[in-house]
């Protein structure tokens, strides 16, 4: 029994997991960690991208690629740029001392958080892997909001090849035929060829 217990530990130490604690009272430890991560998760499909909703996060609706979400009594808006991702285009932010919070991130596809006190409220403005999140939260919440943010831009994955078709100028081109249900078929061809047809019969 003692070499059962052994064993099992012996494996369990060998092959242990890494568990990475977030320090969610420091913004800069939010953003670092999560953003570090290569996460694979994703919940929410869209034409053209699919991400992560955090748990405790419920997805409202969508208007393009626009999304709406909802957490805790606040509303998040999430905006793909999807042409930005395809012309790989930068993100030019100055850093901005006179806000609550500023930084500018170097990490991946850059990006940058401000956060801006509005009356009793903060608006996040998280800007990384070609989307933008916005949320109006109370101070208490600040921390936690920039998580789900976090979560949400990090898992971002563009989908390339229908990203290309979206943007191409024949993507919305219809070939539109009018068709009226209700019109009389005494006069078209294909009644007098129908009538041909039985008559050779």
């Amino acid at each position: 029994m003692k070499k059962i217990m052994l064993l099992c530990l012996l494996t369990l130490l060998l092959t242990g997991c890494t568990i990475v604690r977030i320090d969610t009272t420091s913004i800069d430890n939010i953003v670092n960690v999560v953003l570090s991560k290569d996460n694979t998760l994703y919940n929410r499909v869209g034409i053209g991208y699919k991400y992560y909703v955090p748990r405790g996060m419920t997805y409202i609706d969508s208007t393009g690629s626009n999304d709406e979400l909802y957490s805790n009594g606040i509303y998040y808006y999430l905006y793909l740029d999807e042409v930005s991702y395809y012309y790989k285009k930068a993100v030019n932010y100055k850093e901005d001392s006179s806000k609550f919070y500023s930084r500018k991130i170097n990490k991946g596809t850059k990006g940058y958080l401000e956060i801006t006190k509005k009356d009793n409220l903060y608006l996040i403005e998280f800007v990384y892997n070609y989307a933008k999140v916005e949320a109006l939260v109370p101070k208490k919440e600040i921390n936690n909001a920039v998580l789900n943010c976090s979560y949400i831009l990090s898992t971002i994955k563009y989908n390339h090849n229908i990203i290309k078709l979206s943007l191409s100028e024949n993507f919305l081109q219809n070939k539109e035929e009018t068709y009226d249900v209700f019109s009389s078929k005494q006069n078209e061809e294909d009644n007098d060829n129908f009538l041909k047809y039985e008559d050779q019969k």
